[in-house]
């Protein structure tokens, strides 16, 4: 696209039509179909260096740096002549050429210099570029920076929306590059990486994801907590990363745990577990067999700090009051969970001569209670007798409670014997005929205590009596053979013997691996007070107590020792060889044994085996591996060699590399290596003369060499030229250095470029053939019209060799119909000209003044051929006759006729008087000099 940069530029029609034909030649070079996102380039008036950087910068992006050889021909090819050339971005800064809006050294690969260019010449310090010179044309000049040039200026194709927030818009020739960053990918950049999607439903926890850009995409977070009663296993936040990966597997949430509960069989306990047993949320309830009763809280709840909400509760057995026998009677209690307990009996019986109040068996029940009231026996009632202790006194009372001839008889109970006379008889004196006899208990053999124990006994009638209860307890360490207690009955015998006492025993010793175990036992084998002693074979050591005691809990007072190898110094591999040792009793113990050996390249010096002793030492040192040797090496002819020596000079393991001296090359291997047999890898090669690769004429060119040293070798010097009609896209010459490369590729051939030609309007066909490129030399177009219209000008045209088309490009131009006249009333016309009067596509409508008809269409179209459609229609006056009405305005009509005649004449003056004046148009050569300079743009 062309602009002007100033409203008071004068340009002649011939500029004005080649810079529009350039433009057009731009945007086809410029990107695919029809490039509108490159660079865009434009100049300034004439200004200093500084001026032209500011001026750039404030209406484009900069001065014009170059990058590339194709930049440069095609600024060259695109920006007009001038003779004082144009500023480019390059300026001297601090001695160094810089690229000053990047502010970097311009590297001299890069640099463009004309021949004997740059010149040290004091104030030269800013760069301009020769544009369509006759020779150096687009190369670089050093010039005095106040000097007065145009301004080369260059605008980025990258703008706002080229890429994405999340890229970075990178300048190529002619186009741009989204580089995104990272975690993002696509065209522009907009799409961010994707992670692999994550299930956000999470039991026993929850997850909160961040996603800034898309769902489980990068950047995107997500974290995870655990509910009360949870505790986290992983890590509690995870992002996914620029690689479309998260940062760590997904965690988990571990229900919290209690510690198990059991509980006695005289109570049940019912769980309820929320998620797993014992686990937070289980709750427990607890109750307790009939006859038990519960101690502590009925129900217990695991926390969220997984601990039970109370202490676990007991059951104990429910206990009733003790009783206590009346007197003058016997009580037998007996109950399977022990006496007044739950579920126990007592029953009551009088002695004789006594009768019992109330019940005589009551029972111990689940409330702790007694089911009947405490009965009593109450006596007869006769002169009043004491009670017989142990016995009982049965009186006859024929004249009432112990009356006149009341006898009495006393009796002992079960156990006791009568000490006197058993008869007594109430007298009528009141007083009894004897005294009332004692009952004593009988005797059973005296018990002696149990060797290792003891013996407590309780004696309610005597020592060793009836009703005497001995208990036996064993020493410590020792435990009864038999029933502990045993009691002496009614018969005067005790009901079980007493238990012996043993000692316990403990676990059976073993003499420790390589050693021994001496015991001795007071109380038999490995039983209480057993002391035993390990000891070691030859070689090895006591790991622990020698010593040990079987205790009186039934264990030893300390673990058997181990006997462990005896340990040598640890021994590491000689440095460059490595040591394998068998270890029958541990690394580097008694009985170890090694091996040396060294590693390929090397040899052992020294004696290869050596043994851990009983000492606790090595039988021989570890000895040392030394470096194979390599024959010398000498630098080769044209070269040098340089050697790394880690274990010599020439040795194992030494590294040599060969280089040559500049303009040559190795022929062979660079580097060689000393290697284990102490023969070196690969022999020391040759430096031979380096070759740039052979070059060809360019197509439609010549290319002319001078070779001082062979054919295409270093110094060869080469230039290129082309036929007429073509131009060279680069510099023409070339030349072989010392890295056996050219110091530029040869140049190009292209056919010399003509303006693009845009398709006229109206155009049937433009049928163009390009034997070299579009619209360059050689390129032929013919030209057709459409239908409607005919050709104006040549119908082909060539591009010659000096770039201009041959001919004027071709117009088309509607096809005319023959010109209607101006009509006479009563006829009346209405006409549209979409192309030109009367010409193809022209439409007229007819129609007659009121009191006539139209006679014919109302309606004519000029066709493609030139030729209307049907004839001109009359007015017809009703009820008068054809002739008589067209009489009447044949006056009318001729006079109007000679108004179009006077318009067309006075048309073809004003075009003859526009024709002459364009002649005249000024077509100074150098009004762009001094004037703002039209811009192109790709």
């Amino acid at each position: 696209m062309m602009f002007l940069e100033s409203a008071h530029i004068r340009i002649n029609l011939h500029h004005g039509m080649l810079i529009v034909a350039l433009t057009v030649f731009v945007k086809d070079l410029g990107g695919i179909g029809g490039g509108v996102q490159a660079w865009t380039y434009h100049y300034s008036p004439r200004m200093k260096w500084e001026d032209g950087h500011i001026w750039c910068k404030k209406h484009f992006t900069g001065l014009v740096v170059i990058h590339n050889e194709e930049e440069t021909a095609f600024v060259n090819d695109l920006v007009p002549f001038t003779r004082r050339y144009y500023w480019i971005g390059i300026k001297k800064v601090e001695k160094v050429w810089t690229w000053v809006d990047a502010n970097k050294t311009v590297p001299l690969e890069a640099q463009n210099w004309a021949t004997g260019e740059p010149d040290n010449i004091t104030g030269q310090d800013c760069v301009e570029i020769y544009i369509k010179r006759d020779n150096d044309t687009a190369k670089w000049n050093n010039e005095m920076c106040h000097h007065r040039k145009a301004a080369l200026c260059y605008r980025d194709s990258c703008i706002p929306d080229s890429c994405s927030v999340h890229a970075d818009c990178v300048e190529t020739v002619g186009n741009y590059t989204c580089q995104c960053h990272p975690g993002f990918i696509g065209p522009r950049c907009q799409e961010a990486k994707q992670c692999p999607v994550l299930n956000e439903t999470f039991r026993g926890g929850r997850m909160n994801c961040s996603h800034p850009f898309a769902p489980h995409s990068y950047n995107s977070t997500c974290e995870v907590g655990c509910n009360e009663g949870y505790e986290l296993h992983g890590y509690d936040l995870i992002r996914c990363d620029h690689t479309g990966q998260w940062t760590a597997s997904l965690p988990t949430c571990e229900v919290k745990q209690c510690s198990p509960i059991f509980f006695p069989i005289t109570g049940n306990m019912t769980c309820v577990d929320a998620v797993k047993p014992f686990s937070f949320g289980s709750q427990c309830d607890f109750t307790c067999q009939e006859g038990y009763r519960l101690v502590g809280n009925d129900t217990l709840t695991c926390l969220a700090s997984g601990n039970w909400s109370e202490p676990l509760p007991t059951c104990t057995m429910v206990q009733c009051n003790s009783l206590k026998s009346p007197p003058h009677a016997s009580m037998q209690c007996h109950g399977l969970l022990g006496e007044h307990s739950y579920g126990s009996m007592c029953a009551l019986q009088c002695e004789e001569g006594f009768e019992l109040i109330g019940n005589n068996i009551t029972k111990c029940s689940a409330s702790g209670h007694w089911s009947h009231p405490h009965p009593v026996c109450r006596a007869k009632k006769c002169p009043a007798l004491n009670f017989l202790p142990h016995g009982s006194l049965v009186c006859t009372d024929p004249h009432g409670s112990f009356s006149f001839e009341t006898k009495c008889v006393s009796t002992c109970d079960k156990g006791f014997f009568l000490n006197g006379t058993a008869n007594t008889e109430c007298t009528s004196s009141g007083s009894w005929s004897t005294d009332v006899p004692q009952c004593l208990a009988k005797k059973c053999p005296a018990l002696k205590f149990p060797p290792h124990g003891s013996l407590v006994c309780t004696d309610p009638h005597g020592s060793f009596s009836f009703g005497s209860e001995c208990v036996s307890a064993c020493d410590k360490g020792f435990f009864l053979n038999g029933t502990a207690n045993t009691e002496c009955t009614s018969m005067g015998i005790w009901n079980a013997d007493v238990p012996e006492c043993l000692a316990k025993k403990c676990p059976a010793l073993n003499s420790p691996p390589h050693g021994s175990l001496v015991c001795a036992d007071p109380h038999g084998s490995f039983r209480f007070g057993s002391t035993c002693v390990s000891t070691c074979d030859k070689g090895f050591f006591l790991n622990g107590t020698a010593n040990t005691e079987c205790t009186s809990l039934g264990s030893w007072s300390t673990d058997v020792p181990q006997c462990l190898a005896k340990k040598c110094p640890a021994l590491n591999s000689p440095p460059h060889g490595f040591i394998n040792c068998t270890d029958p009793h541990g690394s580097f113990s008694f009985g170890s044994t090694c091996v040396s050996t060294c590693d390929k390249g090397f040899f052992l010096n020294g004696t290869a085996n050596t043994e851990c002793t009983f000492l606790g030492s090595w039988s021989t040192d570890v000895p040392q591996c030394l470096a194979q040797k390599c024959p010398a090496l000498n630098s080769p002819p044209h070269g040098f060699i340089n050697c790394t020596d880690p274990h010599g000079s020439f040795s194992f393991g030494s590294t040599c590399v060969s280089t040559c001296d500049k303009g040559f090359f190795l022929n062979g291997t660079a580097n060689t290596e000393c290697i284990s047999s102490g023969s070196w890898s690969t022999d020391v090669p040759q430096c031979i003369a380096k070759k740039c690769p052979a070059l060809n004429s360019p197509p439609h060119g010549f290319i002319n060499c001078t070779d001082p040293h062979g054919a295409f070798s270093f110094g060869s010097k080469c230039v290129s030229s082309c036929e007429s009609g073509f131009l060279l896209n680069a510099s023409a010459d070339t030349e072989c250095t010392a890295q056996a490369t050219w110091s530029r590729e040869a140049a190009h051939c292209l056919a010399r470029p003509c303006p693009l030609l845009a398709k006229p309007p109206h155009y049937g066909n433009m049928n163009c053939s390009h034997p070299y490129s579009l619209s360059s030399f050689g390129s032929h177009c013919n030209f057709e019209c459409e239908e409607g219209f005919w050709l104006k000008g040549r119908s082909s045209v060539l591009c010659n060799a000096t770039g201009h088309w041959s001919e004027n490009l071709p117009t088309c131009q509607p096809v005319q119909c023959k010109a209607i006249p101006a009509l006479s009333l009563p006829l009346s016309m209405n006409c549209s000209h979409p192309l030109g009067n009367f010409s193809f596509g022209s439409q007229c409508l007819f129609s007659c003044e009121e009191g006539f008809s139209l006679n014919g269409t109302d309606v004519l179209f000029c066709s493609s051929s030139g030729i209307w459609n049907n004839s001109l229609p009359t007015c017809k006056a009703e009820g008068l006759p054809v002739g008589t009405a067209m009489l009447l305005y044949t006056g009318v009509g001729a006079a109007s006729a000679v108004v179009p005649l006077v318009l067309i004449g006075l048309a073809m003056l004003v075009m003859t008087r526009c024709r002459k004046r364009g002649n005249s148009i000024l077509t100074d050569e150098h009004a762009w000099d001094e004037n703002v300079n039209p811009a192109f743009e790709s």
